[in-house]
């Protein structure tokens, strides 16, 4: 069943209390996102759950409940807290039920109830393709990455990843070289960038019209069982996903899968496919997934004409680079570069 199929969403009219109690369900970690949507199915808001006893809730989700965490007054209370911690932020959050949504996600097998919000979200409809790999790239698949989010950002085309070091942060870096915008999803609360080897390259995203996303509150740490949970957010927001390179076993191996199992196009970079660190590459290639050497083949899939794209800056060492833009900033000389027009705030 397609989640959009379970109710529709909602008009710009939710109401102070609803959000509340919203953002208190995003604190009850023993139901999963499909539950929690089951239980807002049932009564056609969140509100009313926050009356029920646990032996309820195992009721109307269909499996017994043992957790001493249902405890609504404090869920209630930290809901609050979570509220005035993104207003106090400038954070955001926006629910399942929304009609500001990103409808791709929707349709999604789990999508999250609750997605948590900095910087600025696209627009609905404008495409996004994930870039995902391994943490630990040979130096060829690096560049590649590096290149491949180069050049989506040069045609207009947001990049998704996960801010990892590795693929996910080369991918990242390159589409912001190429004048686009990108979004990093979260293993964690959105108030901390994990890995810290990170923390530049997320601030870069924010100041130049992009965003960080996570289904989990401000303050949850970034847990091992969080991460493949992050991946099927990366698959779900967007059009395609490029695996650069993945050894067997990898994490960008489960984005892949849900990939396939979502119907969204999938690639392997042909720059990725050699040695143990391309094992899982060559088994995507091999069980038919299309091999790319760069954008062009992406946008021909799509129908989109590459623009002919500025000559690249030359990109200086990790540490010179980051030095400049910290001097920069403290300068007050360090303008947000312009990308596509069609993200809102």
């Amino acid at each position: 069943m397609k989640a959009e199929s379970v109710f529709a969403p909602l008009k710009e009219d939710m109401d102070h209390q609803e959000r509340l109690c919203l953002l208190a369900l995003s604190h009850v970690d023993f139901l999963s996102p499909r539950e929690k949507r089951l239980l807002l199915e049932a009564f056609d808001a969140a509100e009313p759950l926050f009356h029920l006893s646990l032996s309820d809730l195992g009721r109307l989700v269909g499996r017994k409940l043992s957790t001493g965490l249902w405890d609504p007054p404090a869920l209630l209370r930290s809901g609050e807290r979570t509220g005035k911690f993104l207003t106090e932020n400038g954070m955001g959050s926006i629910f399942y039920r929304d009609s500001t949504y990103p409808p791709q996600l929707r349709e999604i097998y789990d999508p999250p109830v609750t997605l948590f919000y900095r910087g600025t979200l696209p627009d609905n409809g404008f495409p996004l393709a994930g870039i995902v790999g391994t943490r630990f790239p040979t130096g060829g698949a690096r560049r590649a990455a590096f290149r491949l989010g180069m050049e989506l950002g040069q045609a207009a085309i947001g990049v998704v990843s996960g801010l990892a070091k590795g693929i996910d942060r080369e991918a990242h870096d390159g589409c912001l070289e190429g004048e686009g915008r990108t979004i990093a999803v979260l293993g964690s609360g959105i108030d901390q960038i994990y890995p810290s080897s990170s923390r530049s390259s997320g601030m870069a995203i924010l100041s130049r019209g992009g965003a960080i996303l996570s289904e989990y509150p401000p303050g949850v740490p970034p847990l091992q069982y969080h991460f493949p949970a992050r991946n099927r957010i990366i698959n779900g927001l967007c059009r395609c996903v490029v695996v650069v390179q993945a050894p067997e076993r990898s994490g960008a191996l489960i984005t892949a899968d849900y990939a396939l199992q979502e119907g969204r196009d999938l690639f392997v970079h042909a720059a990725g496919l050699a040695g143990s660190a391309g094992a899982g590459s060559r088994r995507l290639a091999e069980a038919g997934a299309t091999v790319v050497d760069g954008s062009a083949a992406i946008l021909r899939e799509w129908g989109i004409v590459p623009r002919t794209p500025p000559t690249p800056r030359r990109r200086l060492p990790e540490g010179e680079r980051l030095a400049r833009a910290l001097e920069e900033e403290m300068a007050g000389t360090r303008e947000p570069r312009r990308g596509p027009s069609n993200w809102r705030t």
